[in-house]
């Protein structure tokens, strides 16, 4: 396969092309992208500055905003700047940044999700030894994990779909950097690269869906047994 590329950039198709429903979404998104940041920033704040929520759950939960926080930034003020001033152009290496990132941030949440659900695991079903198990030293790695754990899935991700080729239309038919339909844009053979991040999106999400409902099966098991 030929790992070169012709394509230095990419246009995206974005929500709608309709001039009347520019500035009505602009201003959408805006509001929403503001409470976002509003509310996930004022949720760190308040549980760094606060010394009654130094816990392993606020410690989850702080970082859970925090990856929503840079999971929004991802991909928001570029689909506002399309709304604003028309900007659908992104580059090839900032949307291989974009990719990069939502995939990153969108494993590191479901994973961090599935540590929330062991934490109230502990404290529900062995609340005798809780302070025992999650110590600063476990909270850590139950945090450290998925961000680790993000990234490198990420990395497979991008380097599988930007190994191919774009030689032909660099038309992108959504309102960001998606891989599925950045991929759809490549003029190699690309059925094995599909199928590799097919299995990895499959083995992610379940995965992650799996520990969290094990998790909450042993809580509602003891709930009922009390």
């Amino acid at each position: 396969m030929e790992n070169t590329t012709k394509v230095t950039h990419f246009i995206l198709l974005g929500l709608t092309n309709t001039a009347d429903l520019q500035i009505p979404l602009f201003v959408l998104f805006t509001l929403i992208y503001l409470i976002t940041l509003t509310g996930n920033l004022g949720m760190m704040v308040l549980i760094i500055l606060d010394s009654r929520l130094h816990t392993p759950m606020y410690f989850f939960l702080s970082n859970l905003s925090f990856v929503d926080l840079c999971y929004s930034t991802t991909i928001t003020p570029k689909v506002i700047a399309e709304f604003l001033i028309q900007d659908k152009v992104i580059s090839y290496n900032a949307c291989a940044a974009q990719i990069f990132f939502f995939i990153a941030l969108a494993t590191m949440e479901i994973f961090l999700l599935a540590s929330m659900a062991y934490d109230r695991y502990a404290a529900v079903c062995k609340p005798l030894h809780y302070t025992t198990t999650m110590t600063t030293s476990m909270c850590a790695h139950l945090v450290i994990g998925p961000y680790i754990y993000g990234f490198l899935n990420a990395s497979i991700y991008v380097r599988n779909i930007f190994n191919l080729s774009f030689c032909k239309s660099n038309v992108v038919h959504q309102f960001f950097c998606d891989f599925p339909a950045v991929t759809a844009l490549s003029c190699s053979d690309k059925h094995i690269n599909e199928l590799i991040l097919l299995f990895m999106s499959s083995f992610n999400v379940s995965l992650a869906l799996l520990l969290t409902l094990i998790s909450y099966l042993f809580i509602f098991i003891t709930i009922l047994k009390t």
